[in-house]
């Protein structure tokens, strides 16, 4: 896990070591343990990279780290998990190594298959690579973005680097999106799905997750995607039993792999369904040789404190120490504008400075590499909304599952889904009845909608707000997170299943309760509520030097404050407000 800079200038005029010093020295957060600047020998290419060292401590594995006879020059932030077995396949092909780091691996597997290479990657990475022989600037990110890469282009250069920030120590104008801006703090929409690859810097974009960007000889830019989550593989055939058996022998060895580390390895606890299936694996793992470190936040005096459900995850493991922070209201004053300058842009509410908070404690707990239970939600229907999607397609569809999964729902959660209610179902049958036939004649989206809902959680919005959250929450404390649950052989196994195998009588997350019942207690698997990671926002921002930035962002951008009629929904809107206030 590293922080990475480069600069390639399409002009007569020379990249400096000292331009990119400048673009690594404000990310030194992202690699405390060293760092390294080349520029190629006619001028026009340079690299930055700050190390966090994990895999192969040494020297060996530094970077810029050159290849082939110096033709290909990396510079690269990530991790690839299976590195050992591409390694040997390459070993295999004749391929020798100097180091013992995935770098190297990465970069000869790019040597053997070029752009191909990615399809063979389990990790999380954005690099760029410098062919001196091709002059070609090859650019990647990892398939779902975890690693952030940013670039800044024109006709005079390219500019890329981990972090916003860095193009601000360079003479690029820092030009917000005040329109952006504005539609933030009128909807609470952060990123835009139609145009994803957008910052809240005009000038500034992101390469899309699952997407490389080619520079070549003629300098011509191209950005090709080269994964995608395809909903129409052939359906699991098997039963819940043999899916959830095959979903826990994935999530196990995603589990293992995340486990590689030169360096301590622990998890973040909620409390919830997901880290705690990750502790309690490994913990079957590792629990009679390691004890395992996890780190949760807790809030005194709040209802929503998960603290009974961490207490039953540590009483359920081997070996395990459980250490906690406590996050309160003059924290959140203290450390609100410092996690505000490490993430660059505007954050979804104050549960980003409780991710903070847990970072800071794995750092002084001297633990560099933390497991986290992110993604799962997205793909097998965690957020409720989900299930209600669910009903609306099983209804419009005229689906003989609709009677029964609506009344189970219905029980389950002791609440009446808003779409429709008992009462009024055999009204709304007969009412829409011409949209069924159209839905089932392929005219119409809602057949599929679910799997659509969930693909675009998990590749467009949502998920990739929270990975961009937790990189530099993480990384503001030298911290790398891994995700399980993210391997790309789980998430295509989870969009081969039926829908009913993920939401099933009232029940999200269905085939990881079934894999995980058993190993967690039932107070965990079969937990009915979900509460997030909710700090008492509301509290928090209640203060006089939050509300005097609320009020100056209310009136330069003619938003008028809620009064107690919006109770309900004041404080979101203000959250956006104080948000918006740091980027005005």
């Amino acid at each position: 896990m590293c922080g990475i800079a480069g600069i390639y200038k399409f002009n007569s005029t020379s990249v400096t070591q000292y331009e990119l010093k400048k673009m690594t020295d404000v990310i030194t957060h992202r690699g405390p343990d060293g760092e390294g600047h080349w520029v190629n020998s006619v001028g026009n290419v340079g690299f930055g990279h700050r190390r966090l060292s994990i895999i192969d401590l040494s020297e060996n594995a530094k970077q810029p780290m050159h290849y082939a006879n110096g033709r290909y020059t990396i510079t690269y932030n990530g991790e690839i998990y299976n590195y050992v077995e591409l390694k040997e396949e390459l070993v295999r092909k004749g391929y020798d190594f100097k180091s013992n780091s995935d770098t190297e691996v990465l970069l000869a597997l790019y040597h053997l298959k070029k752009e191909n290479c990615l399809s063979d990657l389990d990790g999380m990475f954005a690099f760029a690579i410098w062919d001196e022989h091709e002059k070609t600037l090859f650019c990647a990110r990892d398939r779902f973005g975890e690693k952030p890469f940013h670039y800044y282009h024109d006709e005079a250069r390219f500019v890329f680097g981990s972090e916003i920030k860095q193009f601000w120590e360079t003479d690029i104008e820092k030009r917000v999106d005040q329109e952006k801006l504005l539609q933030y703090a009128q909807t609470g929409i952060i990123d835009d799905p139609k145009n994803i690859t957008a910052t809240y810097f005009k000038n500034i974009k992101q390469l899309d997750s699952a997407h490389y960007l080619l520079i070549d000889s003629n300098k011509q830019l191209t950005v090709k995607q080269y994964w995608d989550i395809n909903l129409n593989v052939p359906k699991f055939k098997g039963t819940i039993d043999q899916a959830a058996e095959k979903f826990l022998q994935l999530f196990t060895e995603s589990i293992r792999l995340r486990l590689r580390s030169d360096v301590p390895v622990g998890s973040s606890l909620s409390g919830g369904l997901d880290s705690s299936s990750i502790v309690l694996l490994i913990d079957a793992l590792k629990g009679k040789e390691l004890k395992q470190h996890t780190f949760s936040a807790r809030f005194k005096d709040f209802a929503k404190d998960e603290g009974v459900h961490i207490e039953a995850v540590v009483k359920a493991c081997k070996n395990l120490e459980v250490h906690y922070t406590w996050p309160d209201k003059e924290y959140f004053e203290k450390v609100f504008d410092k996690v505000t300058y490490y993430q660059d842009e505007p954050y979804g509410s104050a549960s980003m400075v409780a991710q903070y908070a847990v970072m800071e404690l794995a750092k002084q707990n001297n633990v560099t590499v933390l497991l986290d239970g992110q993604g799962a939600d997205e793909q097998l229907g965690g957020y409720f909304f989900f299930y209600h999607t669910y009903l609306h397609q099983l209804f419009y569809s005229n689906s003989s599952l609709y009677d029964s999964e609506y009344a189970a729902y219905t029980k389950l959660h002791q609440q009446s889904t808003p779409y429709c209610s008992v009462t009024d179902s055999e009204t709304l049958r007969m009412k829409f009845g011409r949209y069924r036939r159209r839905i089932l004649k392929g005219e119409m989206p809602y057949k599929n909608q679910l799997n659509i809902n969930f693909k675009n959680s998990t590749t467009q919005t949502g998920l990739k707000e929270l990975l961009r959250y937790g990189d530099r929450n993480s990384m503001a404390h030298s911290v790398e997170v891994r995700l399980p649950f993210l391997s790309h052989k789980l998430v295509e196994f989870i969009f081969s299943l039926p829908e009913e195998f993920k939401l099933h009588q009232g029940w999200t997350k269905f085939v990881l309760r079934k894999a995980m019942d058993g190993i967690l207690p039932k107070s965990i698997c079969w937990r009915v509520d979900k509460i997030g990671y909710e700090p008492p926002q509301k509290n928090w921002i209640q203060s006089e030097k939050f509300s005097v930035e609320i009020e100056r962002a209310s009136k330069i951008l003619n938003m008028p404050r809620m009064n107690e009629v919006d109770a309900k929904n004041v404080f979101t809107k203000e959250w956006r407000l104080l948000m918006a206030s740091k980027f005005i």
